[in-house]
């Protein structure tokens, strides 16, 4: 399989990359600075554009998937950035036919109650999380092959124990009450997913 990366030198997407090569598939790995990127027999750099669908069109064309990783923390209003990467990468899927990942958020999941966890965020991080919950909605509205992969309440460096559960829309906690997950054994997960389509045209979780 090939992948294209959207984000490729960042925390989770640099760790995408690294699963994919490791399980030998082809990535190309985006990034607004691809010389950040480590590149091998299987890992291609590229510079990329997130907001440009001509970009990102361009290089995902001998791409089987695109995946985006690309978070809305530029500083400017996170709505306005988190659906301008939307529709850059929303008609390159189109114009490609490529199925299109989206590492997602937390915030879009539920809470065991039902009620939205982007609700009960502090002001700082609400934002993003409202913007990562309508880019899935607008992924739900389209007619393209999408999944929503979204993370724990917690991702961090760490190692790769195998030992995660997943889930569809509720935030999912561990024992002692804690939502996380490595991200590493993500990155694992969303390769398994990548392989095996279980999660097409929808949303789903992990959490240790």
């Amino acid at each position: 399989m090939k992948i294209f990366v959207v984000g490729g030198s960042g925390m989770i997407g640099s760790r995408i990359v690294a699963e994919a090569s490791a399980r030998g598939h082809q990535v190309i790995a985006g990034a607004r600075h691809p010389e950040k990127i480590t590149t091998n027999d299987n890992v291609s750099a590229v510079e990329v554009d997130a907001t440009s669908a001509d970009s990102i069109t361009q290089a995902a064309a001998d791409a089987d998937a695109i995946v985006m990783t690309v978070s809305p923390r530029n500083g400017g209003d996170p709505v306005v950035e988190a659906n301008a990467v939307a529709d850059a990468a929303m008609a390159a899927a189109k114009t490609t036919g490529k199925r299109l990942f989206y590492v997602g958020g937390a915030g879009s999941l539920l809470l065991p109650d039902g009620s939205p966890v982007a609700e009960t965020l502090p002001d700082e991080y609400r934002g993003e999380a409202l913007a990562m919950r309508e880019v899935r909605d607008r992924l739900r509205d389209s007619d393209l092959d999408w999944t929503v992969f979204c993370p724990p309440g917690m991702i961090q460096p760490g190692e790769k124990k195998g030992n995660y559960r997943l889930g569809t829309t509720s935030l999912m906690f561990d024992a002692k009450g804690e939502s996380a997950i490595s991200a590493e054994d993500y990155s694992d997960a969303l390769v398994n997913e990548l392989e095996t389509a279980a999660h097409s045209r929808a949303q789903f979780t992990i959490a240790y």
